[in-house]
């Protein structure tokens, strides 16, 4: 069985991939497997340069092929905000929560209409001789206040289309059949699945 790892130490993001990924002929780690590869700075200025980034690094650390991703939520009426400073954009090492007061300070007074946002997430595949980037997008709205303790980030605040709940009080499984990630990571297990067959059987590792 061939081994991918996530380059993440993300509980909740790997959580939520290894379950899109979960009917895949792959034994899959994160980066919380491999305290040796050292931390990987996100210092792209788009969430595709982000996701190669982190793939690039990990599989020329450990030779084995690897999964990234980046994503963020962007508000329109914000000009895009967060964005790729979805993670930081309270400040350096802070917490959900310190985020999503920056992101609710920011909305106070504005109306429904102009509190449209979307989540988007690109994920990346690095191995030998190969990458591959895959896409995906989940419309919203921002609500005013937090909802939920199921996922992580701004999934509190964050209402699909077609949805009365936020991301923070679907399940698991009606969040993966919708999310941002959920996309991105299908059309990527799709690429995977035949990439795996086409691999010679000497390269598996672990």
């Amino acid at each position: 069985m061939q081994s991918i790892i996530l380059a993440t130490r993300n509980a909740g993001k790997v959580s939520e991939i290894i379950s899109i990924l979960s009917d895949l002929p792959v034994k899959i780690f994160s980066l919380s497997d491999l305290p040796e590869i050292s931390e990987i700075a996100e210092d792209g200025s788009t969430f595709e340069e982000n996701a190669l980034l982190k793939a690039r690094h990990v599989f020329h650390s450990v030779k084995i092929p690897a999964l990234a991703d980046d994503s963020g939520l962007e508000v329109i009426s914000l000009g895009n905000r967060p964005g790729v400073y979805s993670a930081r954009y309270a400040g350096e090492n802070v917490s959900y929560e310190a985020n999503n007061k920056k992101l609710l300070a920011e909305l106070k007074g504005y109306p429904e209409e102009k509190r449209k946002a979307r989540f988007r997430c690109t994920a990346a595949f690095v191995g030998p001789d190969v990458e591959h980037i895959t896409q995906g997008v989940c419309s919203g709205v921002i609500i005013n206040s937090p909802r939920g303790s199921n996922g992580f980030g701004y999934d509190p605040l964050f209402v699909p289309e077609g949805h009365r709940q936020t991301f923070a009080e679907l399940t698991s499984d009606v969040k993966n059949s919708i999310s941002h990630r959920s996309s991105a990571f299908r059309l990527m297990a799709a690429y995977l699945r035949v990439y795996l067959e086409r691999m010679p059987r000497s390269s598996d590792s672990q």
